[in-house]
């Protein structure tokens, strides 16, 4: 049986991934606080807090993608020590959390790959991102050594999305003039939509990357990439 594993699949890029991989995997577990979106015979859903709770015992798995993720954005002077700490958690000490409980289901699984989650604002220096930035760089810095550590046995992958439209960024995107604001900011005039990211984490996740690890994809639409 093939399984991946889906941290934070209940919605946005989460819920995107789950059903990019319905045809690949027999069985995709997500574990979240909220049930996903997505209803399938394939997918098992367990409740679960990653920063709280205990989380469930899974015998083999072929793939791990961890999606939580924070958009806390302010002026350095009005993040507390206690947003840096959150975002963190979130980010990254979840996602050290997940990995460290996966690694021996991950090691009787064919394959099997990792896949992480940073920012473009991690390489692209933007105002009033210095706690996400921080928390996504640490994950950058992750990936590399996880790749070093774990290899040749399980690979390990980060995407590094540029806005994307969730949930999680709807206050940046919340009228039609931020909208078109958000796509002139781009050389590629566009912003992500989940889907896409969806399909390079399915790429990452495919036999077709085998040859990956350790590496950040950037999906920056250009912002990153080019000066126009």
């Amino acid at each position: 049986m093939k399984r991946l594993i889906v941290i934070g699949g209940s919605r946005g890029i989460g819920s995107a991934i789950i059903k990019a991989s319905l045809s690949v995997y027999d069985e995709i577990v997500n574990i979240s606080r909220t049930a996903p979106e997505v209803n399938h015979a394939n997918v098992t859903h367990y409740t679960c807090d990653i920063l709280k709770d205990d989380l469930p015992d899974i015998a083999s798995a072929d793939g791990l993608v961890y999606c939580p993720g924070s958009i806390n954005l302010k002026p350095i002077n009005r993040l507390s020590l206690e947003d840096f700490r959150t975002d963190f958690e979130i980010n990254v000490l979840g996602a050290v959390k997940a990995i460290q409980h996966y690694i021996p289901a991950l090691k009787t699984g064919s394959k099997p790959s990792i896949v992480l989650f940073s920012t473009v604002a991690a390489k692209l220096g933007m105002p009033f991102h210095a706690s996400v930035a921080a928390s996504k760089s640490a994950i950058e810095g992750l990936t590399k050594s996880l790749g070093a550590e774990l290899a040749p046995t399980i690979r390990i992958n980060a995407i590094a999305p540029t806005v994307t439209d969730t949930d999680l960024a709807s206050k940046l995107l919340r009228n039609d003039r931020m909208m078109e604001q958000m796509k002139e900011r781009h050389p590629l005039k566009k912003y992500l939509q989940p889907e896409e990211v969806a399909q390079m984490a399915a790429f990452l996740l495919s036999d077709a990357a085998a040859s990956q690890s350790g590496q950040v994809f950037e999906m920056d639409c250009g912002i990153v990439s080019f000066k126009l």
